[in-house]
């Protein structure tokens, strides 16, 4: 149905304050926000007739683009690079055993043929990167979980959608080749990360050496680059979400101009459009298309969090060194959003039998894995004892440019093992003309003179220009 402009824009702010005012909810209640999101936009339902599927898938890849690029550049590669083996066997082989246990309890739940049940199987198997990311990033498990994690959820988007895609190919045409598809999927992942290591290194390059009028034009910078990278990606037969996400870890641990930023503009931009993907899910869904598979849309949720993922995780895991305690929390954490939203409107769109049936049960399978998993994430892991981890973090590194002068400010974070931990000032060989300008230290700004001994956790603000970045970067917090 076709709304008039300023309908439209009225809409659009209604989502937006109301998403905001339900975060603060959601934290009093131990509630993740995305349940408040959908229930508000099933109460803007009852005043808005909203249906359009083409708009909510675009707006939906949008979000999910946005989303892996600010998940991706808050990823640390130190934390990541020992679980890459894990999370690609999770983002692969167990997004697959996920698809075929959910499947064939779809089929014989709703009656549905057996390529219908994979195809729900597929649009719900995989963990949502905006759902993980905005549970886990204000908590404190063990580094290696919360890595792991982050690095399934960042990754196995594309092999949902391939297989999503693959499965309503076969359906529409029985005859399409199997082989084929599967050779679509290897190409897809090559090019996804081949390109997505290019763009992130012409983005840091870019955004590095580039000077623009006004800070404020890095991010829109940045965001655009992962626009472009999905972009291009897509169009040439790669995965987009995959270039994204490694385009974004690339440029998260990379020396970057207007980090801080770039950060913040991402983050408030993440959140914005989880809160328009989620309110428009909310918006589709009509309560009396609910009514008729309600308890077998919660059956097939509950399958899923207790059959589907943990036997999943379990098989997927089998010889890898994580104890009992952290196979069952992985399980649990496989957590439902975004995704499905976006791969439940692809069989709308290309008018497959019971899309409709399929996207209704795809509201209960988010909604009460983000109520169940999500709100009780944080309590198993005190259960477990996988909370309070003590794991040493990496440095962390800001370049503050100063106009169109050649010199810059380089804000950089002190940990245990920095070459500069428990040395003097005088004592450090910095490169010539270039000074430490500031230290902070408990929230205390300290001025620094040549006595001052840099410490564990202090917070180093240095001037230096860009020629002697590496080496002062070396001194300070290592190669």
């Amino acid at each position: 149905m076709d709304l008039s402009i300023d309908t439209l824009i009225f809409l659009f702010s209604a989502m937006l304050i109301i998403g905001v005012l339900a975060t603060k909810f959601s934290s009093r209640l131990g509630l993740p926000a995305l349940i408040l999101f959908l229930i508000a936009g099933m109460l803007l339902n009852n005043y808005f007739y909203f249906d359009d599927v083409k708009l909510t898938q675009l707006i939906g890849i949008m979000a999910l683009i946005v989303i892996l690029f600010d998940g991706g550049t808050q990823t640390k590669w130190t934390s990541i690079r020992p679980i890459i083996g894990p999370a690609s066997v999770l983002a692969t082989f167990g997004v697959l055993l996920t698809t075929v246990i959910t499947g064939f309890a779809a089929m014989y739940i709703f009656n549905l043929s057996l390529l219908e049940g994979m195809l729900f199987g597929a649009i719900v198997g995989s963990t949502d990167a905006a759902a993980v990311f905005s549970v886990l990033g204000n908590t404190n498990f063990k580094k290696r979980l919360t890595a792991t994690l982050e690095a399934e959820s960042g990754s196995n988007d594309p092999m949902a959608v391939f297989l999503t895609v693959a499965l309503i190919e076969i359906i529409q045409t029985p005859d399409a080749s199997i082989w084929l598809a599967v050779g679509s999927f290897f190409l897809q992942m090559g090019l996804g990360l081949v390109l997505g290591l290019i763009f992130g290194k012409l983005t840091v390059s870019v955004i590095n050496n580039i000077k623009l009028d006004t800070s404020g034009l890095y991010p829109v910078l940045a965001m655009g680059s992962a626009i472009f990278t999905y972009a291009l990606t897509d169009s040439l037969g790669g995965s987009g979400l995959l270039a994204v996400y490694v385009m974004a870890v690339f440029v998260g641990n990379s020396d970057l101009t207007y980090r801080f930023t770039i950060t913040r503009f991402n983050e408030g931009f993440a959140w914005m459009m989880q809160i328009v993907m989620f309110t428009l899910l909310g918006l589709l869904v009509f309560p009396n298309q609910l009514v008729s598979v309600i308890w077998q849309g919660i059956l097939l949720a509950l399958i899923l969090m207790f059959v589907a993922r943990p036997v999943a995780i379990f098989i997927s895991m089998l010889f890898m060194k994580y104890d009992l305690k952290e196979k069952v929390f992985i399980s649990w954490a496989g957590l439902k959003g975004a995704v499905p939203i976006v791969l439940g409107t692809y069989p709308i769109i290309a008018g497959i039998e019971n899309s409709e049936l399929i996207f209704n049960a795809v509201f209960f399978v988010v909604f009460f894995s983000a109520l169940i998993q999500g709100g009780t994430l944080s309590w198993l892991a005190k259960k477990l004892g996988l909370d309070h981890d003590q794991e040493e973090t990496a440095p962390s590194i800001e370049l503050i440019n100063l106009g169109t002068t050649e010199s810059e400010i380089m804000k950089m974070t002190i940990v245990k093992g920095s070459p500069a931990n428990g040395v003097s000032l005088h004592a450090l060989s910095l490169p010539k003309d270039t000074l430490i300008i500031g230290v902070t230290r408990d929230n205390k700004l300290i001025t620094p003179t040549g006595d001052t001994v840099i410490q564990k956790g202090d917070t180093v603000y240095v001037l230096s220009d860009k020629e002697s970045r590496p080496k002062a970067k070396e001194v300070l917090v290592g190669k």
